[in-house]
């Protein structure tokens, strides 16, 4: 792969379509026919667009003739320099054009801007007794993965349905281990309690092995199976076990009810649908497994103006599959224009055939109808929120002195107990509602605060946060820096904020204390400005509700953080800041002595009897804890 460009190229200082095509025609006499990736750049070398191509000449060559639509004209007249990446192959261009797109995020290309990872469900294969759970992210443990799922509430409720079915646990290895007698999952019939022996390790993995059928695809089987054992304990007049495997026959029943439509003749695919409007998109994906529907999610591609159905399509999948596996099969409500070659690289990237198809008739056709009207939907309930968001926006700049409408508000709180487990929480809301892919949280570090400090915390807070902005988009292109603060407090909180954002020389930045007013009251809040009276809102002021909202979700965000943060200290021991003691050591220490404090008396020899800890291990465990008086 190769990366050149002229040593100079032409700029003007106002562009127009004749520059931008000798911008262009200047290019085409160093480009061959070689496969490779181009981009399209303005006069401040900021990145316009990123495609590929079979053949760099030729394609370029296409932007230097006119005939294209108002778009691209606008993208050819701001186009001041470009550059190129040669490939070996067109397939290694495809990929490297939409690892591109993702991180340039060029202005004339279709991005998809939420790319989030999905839950999967786990069976947990690091003990003899294996746990059911939910995972999202790398998949690093050990065991079987079935998903991808497309909420965690889908998740949540086919684990919560599974558990009644196939009584499996779903407690942690530390929490397996410390047991002593069965806990409520056990008493409520959600668990067989193989941490104290009520059940034995045969009779738990041949469970295990029916979730693992279920979640496969064969759960017709696994009824069948269980309907004929209910009839069996029935006949031998058994009937509590007979109720037993009823409920469970009831709880697989009930995932089958909740997923929807199961088609029959699609066994793992992802059913693409597609919807545009009034220059926005939406993209409907249902995840098929196992002959399961596992839920349905969509997306808003940012689009910029005349895009066709197929260019969007591609773009999608590109960029969704760039860090997530493929299924079998892409059933789409569109074709796309390099369908072989969409196919080849997804290929590649699974190590197995992945099939793209357009369904003209049958199951599919129905599948894809489904989507495209599931797109189409959120697509109109969107842009009527868009609709009422940017009348907000439009009252919050008239009610506080804006010049304009934000286009991003930033809420910032604190939470804390008496100043332990300090965080501090940003929000941030704009034209299209809350953009909780921007929200932040903060861990406060400052080891000289007063606990419940809450003026030094928001220091330590904005002084991390604006620090970060001005090394990261200290020209503000980005679209990173806030147009409104909102700070809760009054007047002394909004003096201390300005005071903190002049240290680095930030004042443009309007800010906004919100407090609760003389009777702590809703709908009596004060708002404070810099240097000016406070002053209220009416009651039913729709902007006076918008700003509880983003209060509210700021104090919700800055709670859970800080619960989290507590859950995860309450959790810590001692142990964990031994050198070389991991997960599975400080579990076998835990289950020998019971407790760290235990640890930290053992003598040598004892510890040298825990299975798996060595004698140098040993050795460094008894002078952590001595060494410490």
């Amino acid at each position: 792969m190769t990366d050149h460009q002229p040593e100079s190229s032409p700029e003007t200082a106002r562009p127009t379509l004749r520059t931008g095509y000798a911008v262009i025609q200047d290019y085409l006499k160093t480009l061959d026919s070689s496969p490779g990736v181009y981009r399209m750049l303005d006069s401040e070398s900021r990145v316009l667009y990123v495609g590929k191509a079979r053949n760099l000449r030729a394609r370029v060559s296409n932007y230097s003739r006119p005939g294209h639509s108002p778009r691209i004209e606008r993208m050819i007249a701001a186009t001041a320099s470009m550059m190129f990446l040669t490939t070996r192959t067109e397939t290694e261009a495809l990929l490297l054009e939409q690892n591109l797109i993702k991180q340039l995020k060029p202005k004339y290309n279709v991005l998809l801007r939420d790319d989030k990872s999905f839950p999967n469900i786990l069976v947990a294969k690091d003990h003899a007794f294996p746990q059911i759970k939910k995972h999202r992210g790398t998949r690093r443990e050990k065991g079987s993965y079935f998903g991808p799922f497309a909420s965690a509430g889908a998740v949540n409720r086919t684990l919560n349905q599974l558990q009644k079915a196939f009584l499996l646990r779903n407690c942690s290895n530390a929490m397996f281990e410390s047991r002593t007698r069965p806990c409520l999952q056990y008493q409520i019939k959600r668990c067989t309690a193989p941490c104290t022996g009520e059940i034995s390790a045969e009779d738990y993995a041949a469970s295990v092995r029916d979730a693992e059928r279920f979640l496969s695809g064969r759960s017709t089987k696994i009824q069948e199976e269980l309907a004929e054992q209910m009839a069996a304990a029935s006949e031998a007049m058994e009937f509590e076990r007979a109720a037993a495997l009823r409920d469970r026959i009831k709880a697989l029943t009930q995932v089958q009810t909740s997923q929807g439509i199961n088609p029959r003749g699609v066994a793992e695919a992802d059913v693409i649908g597609l919807h545009l409007d009034s220059g926005q998109a939406c993209v409907q994906v249902f995840f098929i497994r196992a002959n399961q529907n596992w839920g349905n999610q969509d997306f808003y591609p940012r689009i910029n103006g005349d895009v066709s159905p197929a260019e969007v399509m591609e773009a999608f999948i590109g960029q969704f599959y760039d860090n997530k596996e493929p299924p079998r099969q892409l059933i789409l409500s569109d074709e796309i224009e390099n369908g072989d070659l969409m196919e080849q690289a997804l290929s590649d990237k699974a190590g197995r055939r992945v099939e793209i198809l357009v369904p003209q008739r049958g199951e599919k056709t129905e599948l894809v109808a489904g989507a495209v009207r599931n797109a189409r939907e959120s697509l109109a309930r969107r842009m009527a929120e868009s609709a009422t968001q940017a009348k907000l926006l439009r009252g919050v700049a008239e009610a506080f002195g804006l010049e304009g409408p934000p286009q991003r508000i930033e809420v910032y709180d604190n939470s804390h107990i008496q100043g332990s487990h300090a965080v501090g929480g940003m929000i941030v809301a704009g034209p299209e509602g809350f953009m909780k892919n921007a929200y932040r949280k903060f861990n406060i570090k400052g080891d000289d605060l007063t606990p419940g400090d809450d003026f030094g915390m928001m220091k330590e807070v904005l002084n991390r946060r604006f620090s970060r902005l001005l090394k990261e988009d200290p020209d503000r292109e980005k679209g990173l820096w806030p147009d409104l603060l909102l700070i809760d407090g009054g007047a002394g909180q909004v003096s201390a904020v300005a005071e903190i954002m002049a240290e680095h020389g930030v004042q443009d930045i309007p800010m906004i204390g919100v407090a609760k007013g003389v009777d702590r009251d809703h709908g009596k809040e004060e708002f404070h400005r810099l240097g000016e009276p406070a002053f209220a809102l009416q009651r039913n002021d729709p902007v006076l509700y918008f700003v509880q909202r983003m209060r509210d979700e700021a104090h919700r965000f800055a709670i859970g953080t800080h619960r989290a943060k507590r859950a995860k200290a309450m959790g810590a021991t001692p142990l964990d800041e031994v050198p070389g003691v991991g997960a599975a050591r400080k579990r076998a220490l835990l289950a020998h002595f019971g407790s760290a404090k235990a640890v930290s008396r053992a003598n040598l020899s004892d510890l040298k009897a825990v299975e798996g800890v060595s004698a140098a291990l040993a050795q460094r465990i008894y002078d952590f804890f001595h060494a410490q008086g």
